[in-house]
């Protein structure tokens, strides 16, 4: 396979730039069996893959020809049978939490420009993010965090990746209010531990999943938080990555570049892909299995 293809997609921001930001996973699965994820048992805070073995997150949801971050690609995702949904959280002005990447408007609505931050949720809604993608999705709204968990309750996970003027507690909160504990994983980079640490003495049902940025990152993170799963992202990502983090007895996910790391990715044993294309990779966990 040609490596080069496989650059990675950079994630556009892990923290907000006001002081560390943790990003939030959920995993949630209802069946099939994986050689390496843990199975559902009292003691396991993971459940199954849905098939193939292989955690699929939906980054931004399925949104190939759908708003991304919209409830209606998150339910597109959910219908095609993703463990997760990755969603962007920020606060607007009047500290509601909602679903959107950019930190500006600009880019999903016409002829509006401004921050996230500096509208309230009343002038948020009232922006068409639909009609950019196409006429059919016209009158689109910029989803709020209940509206997602309503949605997703019971059927798929959540990511929540923690963008500008969000905090980590408040969706702690939120999530307890779902009754969603134990379907959500807690992701933040290696120099994020202190946050992490202390999510984890104020929340004990929290699951941590640590980014140790780098191989070498691995033996750090395992010291200090003892994670059941480990993220990575595809430009520093091997098959001697997921053996490290195998033997410290925690499952691996990483951040794919673009489908022709798939195989790859498989064939090192990796236990979860994020991916903008979760109807392929689903079709392909599918067939694998079947021809198994």
């Amino acid at each position: 396979m040609n490596r080069i293809s496989c650059m990675k997609r950079r994630r556009c921001s892990f923290f907000g730039m006001i002081g560390l930001r943790l990003l939030l996973m959920t995993v949630f699965a209802v069946s099939g069996g994986s050689p390496h994820a843990e199975e559902n048992t009292p003691d396991s805070p993971l459940r199954n893959p849905k098939q193939g073995g292989i955690y699929v997150v939906a980054h931004r949801g399925a949104h190939n020809g759908i708003p991304e971050n919209s409830l209606a690609a998150y339910a597109k995702a959910i219908e095609l049978g993703a463990d997760f949904v990755e969603i962007d959280v920020r606060a607007t002005k009047d500290g509601k939490l909602v679903s959107i990447h950019n930190d500006r408007v600009d880019a999903y609505v016409e002829g509006a420009s401004g921050r996230v931050r500096d509208f309230t949720l009343k002038e948020l809604r009232e922006f068409d993010i639909g009609s950019r993608v196409g006429p059919q999705w016209k009158g689109t709204q910029v989803p709020t965090l209940d509206e997602i968990f309503t949605l997703c309750k019971g059927k798929c996970g959540i990511y929540l990746d923690l963008k500008e003027s969000a905090t980590i507690f408040d969706l702690a909160k939120k999530v307890e209010k779902y009754g969603m504990e134990h379907d959500v994983l807690w992701y933040g980079p290696i120099y994020a531990m202190r946050e992490l640490k202390k999510l984890k003495e104020r929340h004990p049902w929290c699951i941590l999943m640590p980014d140790p940025i780098q191989e070498k990152g691995i033996p750090l993170v395992v010291k200090r938080l003892h994670p059941r799963v480990i993220a990575a992202t595809w430009d520093r990502y091997s098959k001697s990555f997921v053996d490290a983090c195998h033997a410290a007895g925690a499952i691996v996910i990483v951040d794919e570049s673009d489908p022709s790391c798939w195989e790859d990715a498989i064939e090192w044993g990796s236990d979860g892909i994020q991916t903008n294309h979760p109807a392929k990779l689903i079709a392909l966990l599918k067939a694998r299995d079947a021809g198994k």
